[in-house]
């Protein structure tokens, strides 16, 4: 008669234990993605002039989480027995996982634009500062002018710049900070090329001439490219969403076969397999159409 009672007691003690144990390691994550993950992406975003507080961005990306987890263990979840329950939290766990990186991939995206933005305007700047050269006017001079045309985000870099060699860092110290910020290939050849003058005495007017014209060409060759292969960037879209519409339209067809499929091993098997086979496609197609030049 007593074992009735402390088995159940027992097994109850060891619940308990295992869930605080849980609670304490998603404690300790969320508190080091907080003061880890959030407060780098914040300096990212303010690399880049957006600037977001890190508390700001944790509680964007927690609701994303919490919102994706709800949607996909409520779909995914069977609560008729418990095998389907813990599948709902496997699915909700790793949507939750990804939305949490969404501030990151936003981040990715912002900066490619703002890259190819950068570099389109760096084609004129470079023909106006070459002008503003000729004119008579000094390479800071040059760089104000850009300034005052006031086009971000290439005003916004120049205008850090003159703000550093104003409060006393030396003029190739603040180049090399622009070009660690903005990270383009484009202004590396230009910052190499006044760097050069400035040593040997070159004519920088004709060199910014010929770099801009480098760079619209090279431009216009990408542009060229890209719409090229914008029906095979298309195409793979479409085959790699296809597989995901096919498996939510079955569930709602015959949710009851699908679940079987899913919880047999040789199913789980199968869509890990095409899971595996969906993503080498999506890079195989991306490494086609991707063409450095």
């Amino acid at each position: 008669m007593f074992l009735l009672y402390v088995i159940p007691f027992l097994y109850l003690v060891c619940f308990a234990g295992l869930t605080f144990y849980i609670m304490q390691i998603i404690r300790a994550g969320a508190e080091t993605y907080n003061k880890v993950h959030t407060e780098e992406t914040s300096r990212q975003f303010a690399d880049i002039f957006l600037f977001i507080p890190p508390h700001r961005i944790s509680e964007l990306a927690w609701s994303a989480s919490v919102i994706a987890f709800l949607l996909l263990f409520l779909v995914a979840s069977d609560f008729s027995s418990p095998a389907g329950t813990i599948r709902g939290l496997f699915v909700g766990g790793i949507a939750a996982g990804l939305m949490l990186n969404l501030p990151r991939w936003y981040l990715a995206i912002i900066k490619h634009r703002r890259l190819e933005q950068f570099n389109e305007q760096l084609v004129d700047a470079l023909m106006t500062m070459s002008n503003a050269l000729r004119s008579g006017s000094s390479i800071i001079q040059a760089f104000e002018h850009i300034v005052r045309q006031n086009q971000t985000p290439i005003s916004q870099e120049f205008n850090l710049f003159l703000q550093e060699t104003r409060l006393g860092v030396k003029f190739e110290d603040a180049l090399a900070n622009l070009n660690n910020r903005v990270n383009s290939e484009d202004l590396t050849i230009m910052i190499r090329a006044i760097e050069i003058a400035r040593q040997t005495g070159g004519n920088l007017t004709e060199v910014f001439d010929k770099i801009s014209a480098i760079i619209r060409e090279r431009l216009r060759i990408q542009k060229r490219i890209t719409a090229l292969t914008a029906q095979g960037r298309l195409q793979g879209i479409v085959v790699g969403i296809m597989p995901v519409f096919l498996v939510i339209a079955m569930f709602f067809l015959d949710p009851k076969m699908m679940l079987s499929f899913f919880t047999a091993p040789i199913g789980i098997v199968i869509a890990i397999g095409a899971l595996i086979l969906e993503i080498i496609g999506a890079l195989l197609i991306r490494k086609i159409i991707n063409i450095d030049i």
